[in-house]
């Protein structure tokens, strides 16, 4: 399985960007898909994870502002990022699980919030 992240760049404090995440190969298994990010100086952290019956948890400081969203037919899941401040200021990485261990990593793709 193969993670494909997309959507990442340069926004204004306030404004709002949609990631990406695609999984190719063979995905059907995968249960939980999730969002990490990691600022310089930071560990990874978890945004927000989904499971395959949509079942979601949010870090604190992104609830109400963040949403995920998976597509089962597509292997996709998408984060729509809204409120943004300069501290989700990161590299954000999705990742994918069968079970409680995550499997596989996508690249990273880089957002930048500032004015």
């Amino acid at each position: 399985v193969q993670l494909q992240a997309s959507g990442g760049g340069l926004v204004q404090p306030g404004g709002s960007l949609r990631l990406s995440c695609a999984a190719s190969g063979s995905a059907v298994d995968i249960n939980v898909m999730a969002w990490y990010r990691q600022s310089p100086g930071k560990q990874r952290e978890l945004v927000a994870e989904i499971t395959r019956g949509g079942s979601t948890k949010y870090t604190d400081s992104v609830r109400g502002r963040f949403f995920i969203s998976r597509d089962n037919a597509k292997n996709a899941v998408h984060l729509q990022m809204n409120s943004l401040k300069p501290e989700d200021t990161a590299v954000y990485y999705c990742s994918a699980a069968y079970g409680s261990n995550i499997n596989y990593w996508g690249n990273g793709t880089l957002v930048t919030v500032s004015s």
